[in-house]
């Protein structure tokens, strides 16, 4: 999010000294995908590849935001207007985090009145929790092992669930008198079991398959890349992970995947913004400079002290 400096000559809607938000991934707004909402899948912004982002070496020659400038391609497209002042933290998260937590309540097929299950409680899943208590859900669990991020949840009007305590399927069960309705996966490959300590990357598909009701849905924008040469076993490395999938066929549970396409999602939330009906920046627990980024990134990593989201703001420094 920032403040136009310059305009090339293609940009006909903005102007110097407009203030905007963009969304992480960068898409073109005219091939079959965007036509249709699919932003986050542009087939023309990085071939060879469904999607760009900024930052994200797969995914594009687009430098990544945090930086003092950043070059917005299809800027009539990918730029979303804002009003000149305020609501700083809210508008900033519509980049990324917001839509993703809505979107993963999307996939899972939701509807009001209907109960759902988090896993994870980093700044995604609790947008999750958050979009689905804004969109009437009448019971959000989330779960997650980290104190402080489900202190959040319980804030936000969610039950927390501490998977450390107990098999967090099982505790869900009992509270709710039955299985969910829906379940979303915010966390992806690097996900752990009930120890801690040691990755399972397929610990919470297998969950989510579990705690859902027959017929049932689950939304997925939790992270698995094709290929990772730092996860756990030989399998995972190549993006291939074994899932109770008989189990999932057996109760005819639906699901949906992939990043977010923030264009389908962030006009909405920006107005709901506006009207004070969303304040996503209940997330939000640090400020830093550019230059405090990186020890920033490594006390989130850790997730020390109350660590959840951490804002950069790379022209005035520390707020």
């Amino acid at each position: 999010m920032g403040i136009v400096d310059e305009v090339g000559s293609g940009v006909t809607l903005y102007k110097k000294g407009d203030r905007v938000v963009m969304p992480f991934n960068v898409a073109c707004g005219r091939c079959k995908n965007c036509e249709n909402k699919k932003t986050a899948f542009c087939t023309v912004v990085n071939p060879g590849f469904a999607g760009g982002a900024y930052g994200y070496v797969a995914m594009g020659p687009y430098p990544g935001g945090q930086a003092e400038y950043v070059r917005v391609p299809f800027a009539d497209f990918n730029a979303l207007l804002l009003p000149k002042e305020g609501f700083e933290d809210d508008f900033i998260l519509l980049a990324d985090i917001f839509p993703t937590g809505w979107h993963g309540v999307e996939l899972s097929g939701f509807q009001p009145g209907e109960t759902i299950a988090v896993f994870g409680a980093g700044p995604v899943g609790l947008m999750a929790a958050y979009s689905a208590l804004l969109r009437g859900a009448s019971s959000v669990y989330v779960v997650d092992r980290v104190p402080e991020r489900l202190a959040k949840a319980k804030e936000i009007g969610a039950i927390p669930i501490d998977f450390t305590k107990g098999d967090p399927v099982d505790q869900i069960e009992k509270h709710n008198g039955g299985l969910v309705d829906r379940a979303v996966d915010a966390v992806g490959y690097q996900a752990v079991g009930t120890s801690g300590n040691k990755e399972e990357p397929n610990i919470v598909l297998a969950n989510l398959i579990r705690v859902v009701r027959p017929t049932g849905g689950l939304g997925i924008p939790g992270l698995y890349v094709p290929s990772d040469p730092g996860a756990p076993d030989s399998a995972a490395a190549q993006g291939n992970l074994v899932i109770p999938f008989g189990k999932l066929f057996e109760k005819g549970l639906s699901l949906g995947t992939g990043q977010c396409n923030v264009k389908a999602y962030n006009r909405q939330l920006r107005d709901l913004i506006i009207s004070g009906k969303a304040k996503p920046s209940f997330v939000v627990s640090h400020h830093v400079s550019l230059e405090e980024a990186p020890e920033a990134y490594r006390k989130f990593d850790a997730k020390e002290d109350g660590y959840t989201k951490v804002l950069i703001n790379p022209s005035s420094g520390k707020k």
